[in-house]
């Protein structure tokens, strides 16, 4: 199976979503209860629509992960431990523990990467936007409960997303600064398709009760429709003027 799916659109923005799909290869037994697969474990819940949604309303390029990440974690570094789960929120992937694990970056991680190197080398998108979900408390409990609506998550480069927090609290809604989790330690695939080549992004989560279901990702998409247009046309206006 081919490990993501492609969105055409003609707009300088372009956006990604790593943990778009549940899917599971028929040829990988992860020896776990079918059920797991709906959760947020398996996959960021309501980010694939979303994702799709907001495509189509900026008429933007997507790049779409068609595997769930219990096979693979696309947003991480290839040599990182979370790469290839072993338990996740307290459930065993006991299907996982003796992965092949260059056969799994050979067959999902390195094609799906090459894809947004591709894409972005081609293209030269103005702004790289990545949409994740997060669950509103963890299973396992080891966290406190996250009263974010959205985060936006970044690294160094903070350009776009000192913006996008501006503008989502004057519009009312509860935003993580770099939360529920700091883009500083787990923003690797804005590090590499972004960061590595200068090129503004938005790390944008959304917490997945609000996107669990059709109304939920319309209203969101409105939202992220109005809130990328801004930060896009903000850049836009801060970028010095060729000479």
């Amino acid at each position: 199976m081919t490990p993501y799916r492609c969105i055409e659109g003609a707009s300088d923005v372009l956006i990604l979503c790593d943990h778009a799909s549940n899917a599971v290869p028929a040829d990988i037994d992860l020896g776990i209860n079918p059920a797991l697969l709906v959760k947020h474990i398996a996959i960021d819940i309501g980010a694939g629509p979303l994702a799709e949604a907001l495509a189509g309303r900026l008429e933007a390029p997507a790049i779409l992960a068609a595997v769930s990440r219990l096979v693979i974690d696309f947003n991480r570094e290839p040599d990182a431990l979370g790469l290839i789960v072993r338990a996740s929120d307290g459930h065993a992937i006991p299907g996982n523990e003796d992965a092949d694990r260059d056969e799994r970056i050979a067959r999902f991680f390195a094609p799906y990467h090459a894809q947004i190197a591709r894409t972005v080398r081609t293209r030269r998108p103005a702004l790289i936007v990545a949409i994740h979900s997060f669950t509103p408390e963890l299973e396992s409990g080891i966290d406190e409960p996250r009263p974010w609506e959205a985060g936006i998550l970044y690294n160094r480069d903070a350009r776009a997303a000192n913006v996008a927090v501006r503008l989502l609290r004057e519009a009312g809604i509860v935003t993580g600064d770099n939360e529920p989790y700091s883009g500083r330690i787990l923003n690797a695939t804005m590090n590499r398709h972004a960061e590595a080549g200068g090129t503004p992004y938005l790390g944008i989560e959304i917490r997945n009760d609000l996107i669990a279901d059709d109304a939920g990702v319309a209203r969101w998409c409105e939202i992220l429709a109005k809130l990328v247009s801004d930060v896009r046309n903000h850049l836009a206006q801060e970028r010095p003027a060729a000479t």
